[in-house]
């Protein structure tokens, strides 16, 4: 891995020497079926056209592949062996303009990085997908790997016959025969595109189930954009695939981004392709966007589930114009896309979708990943510094996406919803086909807002850190407040105290309904250690002041005592949905921070969540009613909590609607909390249909549910096992049956399932993902004890030999978190100290799980009552 980096000073050297006028990339896939040597390769010929602003200058391109073929610049064939060293090539003595040929022998991946390689276990298809960010097209392509050579790409695609094959452009004529050396095969050829950067070209081919459609658009001057649609996705999940569904969201986004940012959809087609076995949710390939197949829902899901995947449509089309037209510079502001990209999801969710919530899920969702990112040791401000590709592929975190997009919205609030947009069309126009940094966008907004942007950008971009905001009131003789103020406060290690417009909402019951609403409203700029809301002096007395109402900041909202004590007590009568998933966020906060007894967090979802209205707050108070009981509730309080949380689930599971979505929420998280001998009945009651809750339907995916649940209580062997995937024989059930296999409570399974994630690498990612799943059970903890050593004594080895996607994953996966005692703890701390020269990546990572571990040991002394 460490010969596969490359730093920010080593690509701005590159950039000052080169411009890149085109790509030309042939690749031959036909090895991808039939019989073959393993691990299997394929042809990739290169061809680069680039010119040199220092004739006679050396530099080098990038490749990451087996072996290279040949290598010829400007006409002369170098030695391959001499000038490649498996992942650059040198090039010395550089013409003013040049034309460099690699022709290689690249590898597929099982690792999700560059082409993978799927073959569908249910019909034996082969099914193949590039992805690339940050630095894997090198995996597929000779190239220069990093966003600012951005360039035209003209791909040649040879592939089996009767396969589906998509790049970025548009076909370029009927595919033909191939007719090099005989071999059966079919080669596309596609138009060249824009300017673009190598980590968002693609390519995805295979037996696709594709479904076509159009987006025509006439706008005001007459012209008339038709931009093609296609939705793909493997044949085996054609039954499932609702490409209505997503063909309606996408072009309510399409309206929505040329109703607002006055620059047309630039990349002709709009294929979106759903594929197996990838490590992230979506990726913004211009023309060519891929999702991961999860989002085909083989089952049941609730309205949270589409509205999850709507806001991933969304945000992955906004990234056309925020990271494909314009792109950042260097992955310091890989912000300048990911943040607007989540930011104008949620915005065009509300503004366009049937989802008009989506600022909820927001505020309770993405704002909790961001809260938690923020306060970890591994914190970094906004723009980030990042010195190498280890950096950037470590910064796509909350951070960079959920806090950047709630600082955006800050923005709004700070410069104007016209002026912001007004920004962002300067931004396209002034920047198209370009790379962008801070500057660029910030000199922009100051154009249209009128506004000073330094200060703010030092405080909001260039800071870390989050801050806390607690109301205080005083009272007159006549209950009417006499002072209001707003306390500010940052942790010791990110002492910045930032600008915040916010609304503080004052709220009481009404005398005959109980209800808790909202009589008052004031919005403030909040700066410094104290602000005083002097538009709140004389009102009456309020039972709940809730600052950042309507969640305009980006901040951790505390209460005072009256306001904590009527949310423990009316919490369920605060009508406004908004303001609830607000209050429900803020009190997860307190107990992460150790300040309310996770015991106490697990009452109030016992008591209120039943109540909760909207499905995505309902299923992130299950979430974190599930962390809590894991990893915040005091030991000896464990088994109490968890067998009243399962007896909260089951009574919620017997009265929500019939058939509704809240009733499925219930039945998975009761299978997540039984533990007992009656629940485990049940649950195979559910299972085998000798058991019945009105309008449960037990789908496939709830099947394999319950059956996991069993498996990690010895409740179900192999055999059961085997059985249910005899049943549904196909990928998703193949990761299932990992899971649960490897999730039974014996010695012998754990030891089997360590060595094939830690010790093999013949697992594709998919599936050691589901082992490492599988394998850390909660209800394990001394079953799985003996590893806590182990796991320190393998990681800097899995670090150096895996590739960094599986790496992050063993290493996040496998840290001891259940072993949550000080002597892990101490053994967290023992191996920093003693691999302090250990990859800077790799120890961000154990850092951040150090932190975790130390945050739940506080939080347990909370709940004990001891808390310091």
């Amino acid at each position: 891995m460490p010969g596969e980096n490359l730093t920010r000073d080593e690509a701005r050297e590159r950039a000052a020497l080169l411009t890149v006028d085109g790509y030309e990339v042939a690749l031959d896939l036909r090895s991808a079926v039939g019989a073959g040597p393993e691990p299997r390769t394929f042809r990739s010929v290169t061809t680069i056209r680039f010119r040199c602003a220092e004739p006679g200058a050396a530099t080098f391109a990038d490749l990451v592949a087996p072996s290279v073929t040949a290598v010829t610049l400007n006409g002369t064939e170098l030695d391959a062996k001499a000038v490649f060293d498996g992942t650059r090539i040198e090039l010395a003595s550089l013409a003013a303009e040049n034309t460099l040929v690699v022709d290689a022998q690249c590898a597929y991946s099982r690792t999700g990085e560059g082409m993978h390689r799927f073959v569908d276990p249910e019909d034996g298809e082969v099914y193949l997908y590039t992805q690339y960010e940050p630095a894997d097209a090198r995996r597929v392509f000779a190239n220069f790997e990093q966003p600012d050579l951005k360039a035209p790409f003209t791909f040649t695609v040879t592939a089996p016959t009767g396969w589906t094959v998509l790049g970025n452009g548009e076909q370029d004529g009927e595919p033909r025969p191939a007719s090099d050396d005989g071999t059966d095969g079919t080669t596309w050829s596609f138009v060249p595109t824009k300017p673009i950067s190598t980590y968002i070209t693609a390519v995805v081919a295979g037996p696709y189930h594709v479904v076509r459609d159009h987006y025509r658009r006439t706008f005001d001057d007459g012209t008339v954009l038709d931009i093609p649609l296609g939705a793909l996705c493997r044949k085996g999940l054609a039954k499932h695939f609702d490409a209505e569904d997503i063909f309606t969201v996408t072009k309510q986004g399409l309206d929505f981004f040329h109703d607002h940012f006055d620059y047309p959809y630039p990349f002709g087609k709009y294929d979106q392709a759903f594929v197996p076995e990838y490590n992230i949710g979506a990726m913004e390939n211009p023309g060519c966007v891929t999702f991961r197949e999860e989002f085909v829902f083989r089952g049941k899901v609730t309205q949270a589930s589409y509205e999850r995947r709507a806001n991933v449509v969304l945000h992955e089309m906004a990234h056309m114009w925020f990271g494909d037209l314009v792109t950042m510079e260097w992955w310091d502001d890989l912000w300048l896309k990911e943040s607007f990209a989540d930011f104008m999801g949620a915005f065009s969710q509300v503004e366009a979708t049937r989802f008009e919530n989506a600022w909820i899920t927001f505020a309770n969702q993405r704002k909790a990943w961001a809260y938690r990112a923020d306060q970890l040791p591994s914190t970094h401000p906004v723009t980030a510094d990042i010195r190498d590709l280890e950096d950037a592929k470590l910064n796509f975190d909350g951070i960079t996406y959920a806090k950047g997009a709630s600082v955006l919205k800050q923005l709004v609030a700070y410069a104007g919803r016209d002026a912001f947009l007004e920004g962002a069309r300067r931004y396209f126009k002034r920047h198209a086909f370009g790379n962008t940094r801070l500057t660029d966008l910030l000199r922009v907004l100051e154009e249209t807002s009128g506004r000073d942007m330094t200060a703010w950008s030092r405080s909001w971009l260039q800071t870390a850190g989050v801050n806390s905001l607690t109301p205080h009131a005083t009272y007159d003789d006549a209950d009417r407040i006499t002072e209001l103020s707003i306390f500010q406060e940052a942790p010791a290690s990110h002492p910045e105290l930032r600008p915040h417009r916010v609304a503080v909402g004052l709220y009481r019951r009404q005398d005959i309904s109980g209800a808790l609403v909202r009589y008052a409203r004031a919005e403030v700029d909040v700066a410094g250690p104290r602000t005083v809301v002097t538009e709140l002096a004389g009102a009456e007395r309020p039972e709940l002041i809730l600052v950042n109402d309507d969640d305009l900041t980006y901040c951790k909202i505390r209460f005072d005592e009256v306001s904590l004590a009527t949310l423990r007590e009316h919490l369920g009568d605060l009508t406004d949905p908004l303001a609830r998933a607000l209050c429900w966020s803020a009190l997860w906060n307190l107990t992460r921070d150790g300040l309310l007894p996770a015991g106490d967090y697990l009452g109030l979802v016992e008591r209120f969540a039943g109540a909760e209205s909207d499905i995505g707050v309902l299923q992130t108070l299950q979430s974190c009613a599930r962390t809590a009981l894991v990893h915040y509730v005091a030991p000896d309080r464990r088994e109490e909590g968890g067998r009243r949380l399962a007896q909260a689930a089951l009574r919620e599971l017997r009265v929500a609607e019939p058939g509704s979505g809240h009733q499925l929420a219930w039945a998975r998280f009761f299978a997540q909390t039984a533990e007992s001998a009656a629940d485990l009945q049940l649950l195979r009651g559910l299972l085998d249909g000798n058991a019945k809750i009105d309008g449960l339907e037990v789908d496939q995916e709830l099947r394999w549910a319950f059956l996991g649940t069993l498996a990690a209580h010895g409740a179900a062997d192999e055999r059961a096992v085997t059985t249910e995937l005899a049943r549904d024989n196909t990928a998703t059930g193949k990761r299932h049956q990992v899971r649960c296999l490897a999730s039974r409570p014996s010695a012998e399974v754990k030891a089997e399932a360590w060595a094939a994630v830690v010790e093999s690498d013949a697992l594709s990612n998919a599936l050691a993902e589901a082992t490492i799943a599988g394998f850390d059970q909660p209800g394990q903890r001394e079953l799985l004890a003996p590893y806590a050593a182990r796991y320190f004594e393998v990681i800097e080895r899995v670090w150096r030999e895996r590739s960094i996607e599986i790496a992050m994953a063993v290493v996040r996966g496998l840290f001891p978190m259940l072993q949550d005692d000080r002597r892990t703890l101490e053994a967290t701390d023992a191996w920093l100290a003693a691999h302090e020269d250990a990859a800077p990546a790799l120890r961000r990572l154990v850092l951040e799980e150090r932190d975790d571990l130390a945050r739940a040991l506080r939080a347990q002394d909370c709940d004990a009552g001891t808390a310091h």
